[in-house]
């Protein structure tokens, strides 16, 4: 012998964590079955909440070397980005509160098109629009449709939902 000593590289001295072991198993079986990736899709809006939902995607869900989380890469646009890296560690605890476990150790925002399941659509829902405010005919309507109400909390809501109703573009 030359006085070399070769190790196997996966024998340590001592003891060494369970996770590491199982690692890239765990990592291997997770990606093959793509469940995160799916229920990310398919419950977005439940997951994050519609507010969220309605100006972020999620594009893609990335392993990396070494640990067991993921990175969640999320697509927004520009005016959305700041208020959305503030939400990030509660995007984060969202989706892992939804697999029951630490899935996701990261979240990153990209305001770009990049490729993966969401092939890099930027469009989002617009947010829902105020009604508009009812003409003074239809308030009056209303107000004396009411009138015999003695109990002012139930006229004055009464009163809303007439001018709610009378003000409704109708339908054929």
């Amino acid at each position: 012998m030359t006085g070399q000593y070769t190790k196997s590289p996966r024998r340590m001295r001592g003891f060494e964590r369970a996770s590491g072991l199982l690692q890239s198993r765990i990592r291997k079986a997770g990606e093959s079955r793509g469940f995160a990736v799916a229920r990310l899709l398919t419950h977005w809006a439940e997951i994050v909440g519609e507010d969220t939902a309605r100006v972020a995607r999620p594009v893609k869900v990335g392993y990396g070397r070494k640990g067991f989380g993921a990175t969640l890469t999320i697509l927004t646009t520009g005016a959305q980005a700041p208020m959305l890296e503030m939400q990030k560690e509660k995007i984060r605890e969202r989706v892992n509160a939804c697999y029951g476990y630490a899935a996701i150790e990261r979240v990153q925002l990209t305001q770009t098109a990049p490729t993966g399941f969401a092939e890099g659509q930027a469009t989002f829902e617009p947010a829902p629009q105020p009604a508009a405010m009812p003409d003074p005919a239809t308030k009056r309507a209303a107000r004396d449709a009411v009138a015999p109400v003695r109990d002012d909390g139930l006229r004055q809501a009464l009163e809303a939902l007439g001018e709610n109703v009378l003000s409704k573009p109708k339908s054929n």
